[in-house]
């Protein structure tokens, strides 16, 4: 390959990683109500983060979540998705 192709495979490998980050990310804000403003988005990530560190482990286990993965989500902070 010349060197031209190697810097398309590079930018390519570039915007594929770049598009799975977004997709994650609508992901993420999909599953919360639709026509929240961001504080209310806010408001709401606040309340079900700590309703999931209120589950016991049965539930978190009904739900497909261990302990570690329900503590890591609940304790973050609201702002961040």
């Amino acid at each position: 390959m010349n060197g031209l192709s190697d810097v398309r495979l590079t930018l390519h490998s570039q915007e594929l990683e770049a598009g799975q980050k977004d997709r994650a990310r609508n992901e993420t804000l999909r599953n919360a109500p639709s026509g929240l403003s961001r504080w209310d988005l806010f408001w709401h990530r606040l309340h079900t983060r700590r309703a999931l560190l209120a589950l016991t482990a049965d539930q978190l286990k009904d739900i497909g979540l261990t302990l570690e993965q329900a503590q890591e989500e609940g304790l973050k902070p609201f702002w961040r998705i």
